[in-house]
This record gives structure tokens, sequence and C-alpha cells, in this order.
């Protein structure tokens, strides 16, 4: 068979294969999971008005979720790679569907915290990294692609989901709209969940769709198929450089998640508007998730990365120096597609570096950089918000972070290329 042989072109080859069912299944569990955590935005005036609370208080139950949902793959990687992924994607959907309709029925602004972080911070964290691993087992030659389709389920989210929340409230108040939102989590993400599987093996498939086992890809390294185990991959050289550009990038990474539109309603910016900055941010996401995790796949995901984090870097310059509605709606979509790449990048990478028999483990316990950052950019962002009236000195940081970490992630491509990355 000629090895520019298509698809169909291969006898015996189903007509669907079922990778791209779970690249689906996991699609909608992070489009439900990390769409229902980024209607906080959205809710973020009302929960301060209805329990007079600074912006760094409110700020903070973002900022908790993020933290577990992150942290939480240190514990929920292992457990899919040991378990399944399907059980652990059905609980975390529940679990966030419960979390939004509690977190309608607070009373203080305690519950709300305890709500969020019971709810959406423990059920996305039990569903993310898992689903993000199952991938990897399913794919290779089109693992950048087949993890940027997978997590443009954040983006599709995080363009849906925020006015719909702003929707619901105007007309129902902030209450109804966590109850009806997390209703629909718990529908929509517990049934596509059941759709998940680990391991084309186990129906008697290969990676892509193949009918042999596949041969190695270029950029990837060297090591057996059964890949790294956790502690070796944990030693390496490549494991800290990416575990300390992760945390860097992520300071900033989720402030526009939280602080966009109160930003936009400051600067005098309706709500519908305001909310539609989001919306941006979803739409670009989207794209960068959907092409760019396929330009990686032939320019090689380590230059692209780099390309990521300067992207991002420059995206918050355009913030720093916008004024109205459509500076920051550029700014918000060329930020989405810069993060959204990103995002989509960092599963394939991995499993790049360090095989994918522990693919789930290695992923928690770098996404535990993120949790890091997610749990002090945000939060920080609002205090400094209350204390000076103004995002300037948290954007410039933001900046500084996503160039340090595009100059770690250089230093490592110049490392893979003298041989000496591990």
């Amino acid at each position: 068979m000629s090895k520019n042989a298509t698809f169909a072109d291969q006898p015996g080859r189903p007509a669907l294969f079922y990778g791209w069912i779970v690249v689906a299944s996991a699609f909608a569990t992070t489009f439900v999971g990390f769409g229902s955590a980024y209607t906080f935005s959205a809710f973020l005036n009302a929960l301060q008005a209805e329990f007079a609370a600074s912006r760094g208080s409110v700020s903070l139950v973002f900022s908790l979720a993020g933290f577990l949902y992150f942290a939480l793959g240190v514990l929920s990687g292992p457990l899919a790679d040991r378990w399944g992924a399907r059980r652990l994607l059905v609980a975390g959907m529940v679990l966030t569907g419960a979390g939004m309709a509690l977190a309608g029925m607070a009373r203080t602004l305690g519950e709300v915290y305890a709500a969020y972080a019971i709810g959406i911070g423990v059920g996305v964290g039990l569903a993310y990294v898992p689903a993000l691993g199952t991938i990897q087992r399913w794919f290779v030659r089109r693992r950048g692609f087949a993890s940027g389709l997978a997590v443009s389920g954040i983006g599709v989210g995080t363009l849906v989901m925020p006015p719909l929340a702003a929707f619901l409230i105007d007309h129902w108040g902030w209450r109804t709209a966590y109850l009806v939102l997390g209703v629909g989590a718990v529908v929509v993400g517990v049934g596509m969940a059941m759709l998940v599987a680990d391991d084309p093996r186990d129906r008697g498939l290969w990676p892509d769709g193949d009918l042999a086992p596949p041969a190695p890809v270029a950029g990837t390294t060297a090591a057996s198929p059964a890949g790294f185990g956790l502690m070796e991959a944990l030693k390496t050289r490549r494991f800290a450089a990416l575990y300390v550009a992760c945390m860097l990038c992520s300071f900033g990474l989720f402030v526009p998640f939280v602080h966009l539109v109160p930003y936009a309603l400051d600067q005098g910016i309706a709500q519908t508007s305001a909310v539609l900055l989001l919306g941006a941010i979803g739409v670009g996401s989207t794209a960068g998730r959907f092409f760019l995790g396929n330009v990686a796949d032939r320019m090689g995901r380590e230059p692209a990365l780099i390309l990521m984090y300067a992207g991002m870097a420059a995206s918050l310059l355009v913030w720093l120096l916008s004024i109205g509605l459509w500076g920051l709606a550029v700014f918000a979509l060329v930020f989405g597609v810069f993060y959204g790449g990103c995002v989509a990048l960092l599963p394939a990478l991995v499993a790049d570096y360090f095989g994918g028999k522990n693919i789930g483990a290695i992923i928690g316990v770098l996404y535990t950089g993120v949790a890091i950052g997610t749990l002090v950019g945000p939060t920080a962002a609002g205090y400094i918000f209350d204390a000076t009236r103004s995002y300037s000195l948290v954007i410039v940081a933001s900046i500084g972070g996503n160039l340090v970490a595009a100059a770690i992630m250089w230093a490592v491509a110049r490392w893979s290329r003298s041989g000496g990355a591990a």
C-alpha cells in the first residue's frame, strides 16, 4: 500500500474509526466542564452585589475551582490509566452539574466557594486529564489534530455558555441560571461521557485506525512504545522545562476569563457586548485548537508551542493598549487563537516526549503547575484591581510570564536538536 494512501484506500478498515467517537466524547465533556466554569465572568457582578463582596474575594471562587480542576489531574490521570476514563468522566460531569445547581442555592459567599470547588473544581478535575490522556492512545500521526478537536470543546463552550448564562441571568436571575445550566451539564455531559473508550487495542484496532502497529513518527522520541514511567519522566529536563513554562504562562492565562467582562463594564461597555468578548475568545480558541493542532503536526510541536506563548504575550499587549469595544474584541479573538493552540499542543507534546503508557499520570502532574498559576493569577488580579483600580500591572506581568515561557521552550528545542533534551 502506498505511503500516501487515504483512509478509504485501505481494505478492512471500518467506515468510521472509533477514535473519532472518542474525540467527540472528549469534545462534549470539555464543552460542558469548561463552558460551565467560564460562565463565571457573567455571574461576577451579580455575586458581588448579592453578597456585598470585593472583586478580589469573588474572583477567588473561580481561582479555587481552577486550582482544583488542574491540580486533581495528578490523581485522576493515574486513576484513568488504571481504571479507565469512562467512570471518571461520568462522575466528573455529575459533579459539575451538581456544583452549578448548588451555587444557585447558596446563601453566603462561602457556600458559593464550596459549590464551585466541590462541584466544578472536582468535577472538571476528574474528567479533563482522563479525556485528554485517552485521545493520545487513539492517535499517533494525527495526534495534534485529534487533541485540537477534542479540546476545541473548551473554545465552543466559551463561545456558547457565557452568553447563554447572561441571557438566563437577565430573564430569570442568577440563581435560576445556575440551576438550568447545572441540569444541562448533567444531561449532555453524562450522555457523551458514556461513549469514551480507553484503548484502540481493546477493540482490535491500532492508533489512527491502522491495521498494523504504527511506525515511529518524525519528531517523537525513540522511547519504547510503552513509554516512560512516571518517575522516569519527572526526572527529565524536558518535563522540568515544560512544568515551569506552563506555570509561568498560567499566572495570566485565566485572568481574561474572570476579569475581561468586568473590565469592559468599567469602560462603559454594555453588559450584552461585554459578555460577547468571552464569546470572541471562544471563537478564536476553537479556531486555534482546530487549525493550529493540525499545523503543529506538520511544522513540529516544539516550535509551535513557542509560537503560542509568544502570540499570547503579543495579544495581551493589545489588551494593555486597547480602549473601547473593538480593541478588546481584537484582543479576545487573537488571545483565543493562541491560547487554544497552546492547550491543544500540550498533551500531544507530552505524548511525543514520554510515550502513551503513563500519559494520564504525566499530564496530571504537569497540570499542577497550571493549577498554581490559576489559583494565584485571577485572584491576585482582583485584589490588585481593588487596590489600584487598574489591571495594567496584571497585564504587564502576564506578558512577561508568557515571554519567559517562550524562552524556556526555545531552550528545550535547542536541547532536542543537540540530542541532549532528556
